[in-house]
């Protein structure tokens, strides 16, 4: 994945500067490395580490293309049950 160690309770994002769009729940190496991110608002979801770009200050960046469609659509309502008045 990178050279920092992925741990459960990262951030995920879709891009560096972005919001974080859910957490890794957990760390997996079998069957294939990857982690299980759950994603605010849609549940738990696997990211294949081929998705994994960049992992620095306890946040995993990820490359959206790399991602499923589903993962996709759910990343872009990840944040619809927060108050924009907060």
């Amino acid at each position: 994945m990178t050279n920092e160690q992925i741990q459960e309770g990262f951030g995920v994002f879709a891009g560096d500067g972005e919001t974080a769009f859910g957490a890794v729940r957990k760390v997996q190496t079998t069957p294939t490395p990857s982690l299980v991110v759950y994603v605010e608002n849609a549940g738990d979801f696997v990211i294949g580490a081929d998705a994994v770009v960049s992992v620095h200050l306890q946040k995993v960046i990820v490359d959206p293309s790399r991602l499923d469609p589903q993962l996709r659509t759910a990343i872009g309502h990840a944040h619809d049950a927060e108050d924009p008045a907060i």
